[in-house]
């Protein structure tokens, strides 16, 4: 009830205001406890730009799997190189990698959700938790319109699983206005976002959608059925 309490006086505080506002408020409410955590997406790297070009106190990290993309390592290169400024680097730890590869192969993923769900536990959801320990606010790109799970989802929450709040600043933003706002402040973006590629993740695990498919049709395109999630955004 408490926690209620304060995510609706938050949540008044908040309304009406800009990004930038916004997330300067949260600054001054949780100095040195707020988490911007970036995929190198076009939505999350707008909100670095915001971040960046205010010079909020704000930690930006993100998560590198050791299977992404060689077009995601340049906009991390890009982006650093832009700004100037440190987004910290979080990897999985090395043991559970090693003993997961040789027990199931390289491509245990593809074998059965268990499997997938594994791989990304290892490769990202560990990795984020330690990221994660001692914040008490953590910032999001994710957009209502990304997937029917996502659009349940409101844009400030508390998260019981993590006992954090959470913050999208992109919410409401449709894929064609974030790419808008990419475009005219010149902001590094993933030049696959330009070949189909809307939600970009893991390489094996990563492919262009056509026109009309779903935002989420591209992530573990070989699984017909449940959440097509990581297991990062759990509601």
């Amino acid at each position: 009830m408490r926690e209620n309490m304060k995510l609706k006086k938050l949540r008044d505080q908040l309304a009406g205001k800009t990004i930038e506002d916004r997330l300067t408020l949260l600054v001054s409410q949780f100095p040195g406890q707020l988490i911007f955590t970036t995929s190198l997406g076009i939505e999350d790297q707008a909100i670095t730009h915001i971040i960046f070009r205010n010079n909020l106190d704000i930690k930006v990290i993100t998560l590198d799997t050791g299977r992404l993309f060689p077009q995601t390592y340049d906009v991390l290169s890009n982006t650093i190189i832009r700004y100037n400024k440190i987004i910290d680097v979080y990897f999985p730890e090395y043991k559970a990698v090693e003993r997961m590869v040789t027990e199931k192969g390289p491509f245990s993923f593809y074998k059965s959700i268990d499997n997938r769900k594994e791989c990304c536990r290892i490769r990202k959801v560990d990795p984020l938790n330690r990221a994660l320990a001692g914040m008490k606010c953590w910032i999001s790109g994710i957009r209502a319109d990304q997937s029917q799970d996502r659009n349940q989802m409101d844009w400030l929450e508390f998260d019981e699983n993590n006992n954090l709040l959470k913050f999208y600043p992109l919410f409401t933003w449709s894929f064609d206005e974030v790419m808008k706002f990419i475009k005219e402040n010149n902001v590094p973006y993933n030049s696959l976002h330009d070949k189909g590629y809307v939600s970009i993740g893991c390489e094996p695990c990563t492919k262009a959608v056509k026109p009309g498919e779903d935002f989420r049709a591209g992530r573990w395109w070989w699984e017909n059925d449940g959440s097509k999630e990581c297991g990062l955004h759990v509601k």
